[in-house]
C-alpha cells in the first residue's frame, strides 16, 4: 500500500546542500536552487504518494529530517 508523503518547504532548513533527503530517497526527494526540498517528480506539489518500493527509503528520509520538513501519513 502507498502512502501519502508530505513536504513543508517552509520549515525546511537547506540541509539539502548536503544532500540528506536525496542522499536517502534519491528517487523521491531533490533541491531547489536554494536547496529546499521538493518532490523530484513533482517539483510543484506539496504532498505525493510514494510507491511501497521507494518507502523505506522515505522512512529513513523523514526520520532524519532534523525540522520534521518531511511528513508521512498511513
Amino acid at each position: 500500500m502507498s502512502r501519502l508523503c508530505k513536504i513543508v518547504p517552509e520549515r525546511c532548513i537547506a540541509c539539502g546542500l548536503c544532500g540528506l533527503c536525496a542522499l536517502y530517497a534519491p528517487e523521491v526527494f531533490d533541491y531547489d536552487d536554494n536547496g529546499v526540498v521538493l518532490f523530484s517528480q513533482e517539483p510543484k506539489a506539496y504532498q505525493q504518494f510514494i510507491a511501497v518500493k521507494d518507502q523505506e527509503d522515505v522512512i529513513k528520509a523523514y526520520k532524519r529530517c532534523p525540522v520534521r520538513a518531511i511528513l508521512l501519513e498511513k
